[in-house]
């Protein structure tokens, strides 16, 4: 039986609202190792970095690892008929460097446009951050992307570009209200990262859903989003809820979506880089004060 929801925001659309100061977020990125372009994200096996192991050639030799090489050579130098110091090497034998660095990925945001987040001072806050992590996707030479939903359907204002000036710009404008359509702003995700996939496979995508977890437009609203993210965990997307649930009374939805996902959820106090050091500094302090009084 899916929870039940606070009533949603009021139907009438908002003007839009100021983002608020950005400042430095904490780092996302994608599991396992890519092979992108190479950025300043994930890692992943790029032209530059450090030298994590051997391989055979993949096409064309471009870095030979001498090492491994002369490893692989070794052992048959006897049935060469080796005679001089030099190594007598096959085709083989060759073995070239793979090295370990950082790609650059696409970052789609899904932002929850509806009623429910039209509180003026909550919108900013989620403007703010929404912004901040723009920054930091153009800082890290990520393409972005951005999806917003609202009344009974979900835009793609913004296709994936390199340009955070236009996202930031699509970001000012939004205006809020209305009903909370979740399932169809996870759906247009999932068709544009299907779009995006085919167009360039290397480079893997972050999904950032930015909404209070909230679905309305009838009663199977929070199966129907479930689903839409079940697709989207299949098509193996990282992703990222940046939770603005507020108020006295949590019903805890955007974490229920970030498990449906397959990934992880953040509220907006947590997504500051120096938010984080706070709590990883709290932690310390605490575990050595029950040290100490152990």
């Amino acid at each position: 039986v899916p929870p039940r929801q606070a009533p949603a925001g009021g139907g009438r659309e908002s003007t839009p609202v100021a983002a608020g100061e950005p400042y430095r977020t904490r780092l996302f990125k994608v599991p396992g190792t890519g092979r992108g372009a190479q950025g300043r994200r994930s890692p992943a096996e790029t032209d530059s970095g450090h030298t994590i192991r051997a391989r055979r050639p993949q096409g064309r030799l471009s870095r030979l690892h001498l090492a491994a090489t002369l490893q692989a050579a070794a052992p048959y130098q006897a049935a060469r008929g080796r005679a001089a110091r030099a190594l007598v090497l096959h085709k083989d034998d060759f073995r070239e460097q793979v090295r370990r660095g950082r790609e650059s990925n696409l970052v789609l945001f899904v932002v929850d446009a509806s009623g429910s987040m039209a509180a003026r001072q909550r919108m900013t806050a989620v403007k703010g951050a929404v912004l901040s992590l723009l920054m930091d996707a153009y800082q890290r030479r990520d393409k972005i992307g951005m999806i917003t939903f609202r009344g009974a359907a979900a835009d793609l204002v913004l296709p994936p570009t390199s340009s955070v000036e236009v996202g930031a710009a699509r970001l000012e404008q939004l205006p809020t209200g209305g009903r909370t359509p979740l399932a169809a702003g996870l759906l247009r995700a999932h068709e544009v990262l299907r779009v995006e996939r085919m167009r360039d496979p290397q480079r893997r995508p972050l999904l950032v859903v930015v909404t209070d977890g909230r679905a309305t437009g009838g009663r199977d609203a929070l199966a129907l989003a479930g689903r839409a993210a079940g697709l989207l965990a299949a098509q193996g997307a990282a992703a990222v809820v940046l939770d603005c649930e507020s108020g006295p009374v949590r019903l805890g939805l955007a974490r229920t979506l970030a498990a449906q996902l397959g990934g992880s959820a953040v509220t907006l106090d947590e997504l500051r880089a120096e938010g984080v050091a706070a709590l990883v500094q709290a932690h310390r302090s605490a575990d050595h004060h029950h040290r100490k009084a152990a």
